[in-house]
């Protein structure tokens, strides 16, 4: 998941509910604390899907699996997480 490829790809293409889902989640599972999230809210959606990459990349290999397990329950039928589980 942290290789460029990847990276770049999640950025691009993840959505704006989707993002605002995911940092619901990495707070509930305390991945980010409440300052955290609300600080990475107010950003444009893909300064949002950086800086929560960086935080994640961050943290621990736990707050990745979050996050990804994440991406794969909000948007089961995505490309973005078929896309995030392959090398190009």
């Amino acid at each position: 998941f942290y290789d460029k490829f990847r990276q770049k790809y999640f950025i691009e293409n993840v959505s704006e509910p989707v993002l605002h889902q995911l940092l619901d989640r990495l707070q509930q599972e305390e991945v980010l604390n409440p300052e955290e999230a609300e600080s990475v809210r107010e950003k444009p959606r893909a300064e949002k899907a950086r800086l929560v990459l960086d935080a994640v990349v961050k943290k621990s290999q736990r707050a990745a699996s979050v996050l990804i397990r994440g991406i794969c329950e909000l948007d089961p039928s995505s490309e973005l997480r078929d896309r995030l589980r392959t090398k190009p």
